[in-house]
């Protein structure tokens, strides 16, 4: 056989390899996770930094004492939730105080943040039909941070063009009075505060979640096993062969 037919054969092997899966089995599958060793302790302080991160005091709470976890401040939660309750009930000038009563350097070292905080103002402002006074504080307030910022011009007039639709809701920046932009805003507040205390201003546990389905696809080219689904329960699937 000649050297070129055997090179031929080789590569055709090894792409058989490559793109034949190999089938794991429950048995094999459940083997492999139960020789993964998980500390009770890291299990325990990746549910709390999902707790805290995301406001739930009383659960936090309960789920301290009973798990014998390190000791919170949830005096800083109950303030960093009040803040977030506020800028998505549409009170901004709340918000704002309550922000700077928390730590003044927070909006005063973030100028975007500011700027979208006081452009919820604008658009509260739009929503409740203070027209006049709308256009007033776009002008004083507004209109010189866009003079610095080029994104910051774009966004405003984006949200004055509210001001020129009859049907606001179907015009083309009819997103802005959706409560799907107080929660952004409510959320870019929620993270600075977050990292002000010097803690991570998104929580673990979503990440992995996605990890965990970012790696069942990459293997899902390689092999067949036993897949989880439903996140919900984490109930694992049988291979299809």
């Amino acid at each position: 056989m000649s050297l070129f037919w055997s090179v031929i054969r080789q590569l055709a092997a090894i792409e058989a390899m490559a793109t034949s899966k190999k089938v794991i089995t429950r048995e094999e599958w459940e083997k492999k996770l139960s020789d993964v060793k998980i500390q009770k302790e890291d299990m325990n302080k990746l549910v709390m930094n999902f707790l805290v991160t995301e406001g739930y005091v009383d659960a936090a709470e309960k789920f301290r004492m009973e798990s014998g976890t390190e000791h919170i401040d949830l005096a800083t939660i109950t303030d960093r939730m009040a803040v977030k309750k506020a800028v998505q009930s549409g009170n901004v000038e709340d918000a704002i105080e309550k922000v700077n009563d928390l730590n003044p350097e927070i909006l005063d070292t973030n100028p975007q943040l500011f700027f979208h905080l006081q452009q919820q103002r604008l658009i509260e402002l739009i929503r409740n039909g203070k027209v006049e006074e709308a256009l007033e504080f776009a002008q004083e307030e507004l209109a010189p941070r866009g003079e610095e910022n080029q994104s910051f011009l774009e966004e405003l007039e984006r949200t004055v063009a509210l001001l020129a639709f009859e049907d606001v809701k179907n015009s083309p920046v009819g997103d802005l009075l959706d409560i799907s932009q107080r929660l952004k805003t409510a959320s870019e507040v929620n993270a600075a505060i977050l990292t002000s205390q010097s803690h991570e201003k998104d929580p673990k546990l979503p990440s992995l979640l996605r990890m965990l389905l970012w790696a069942q696809n990459q293997l899902d080219e390689k092999a067949a096993y036993p897949r989880i689904t439903d996140l919900f329960t984490a109930t694992l699937e049988d291979p299809s062969v």
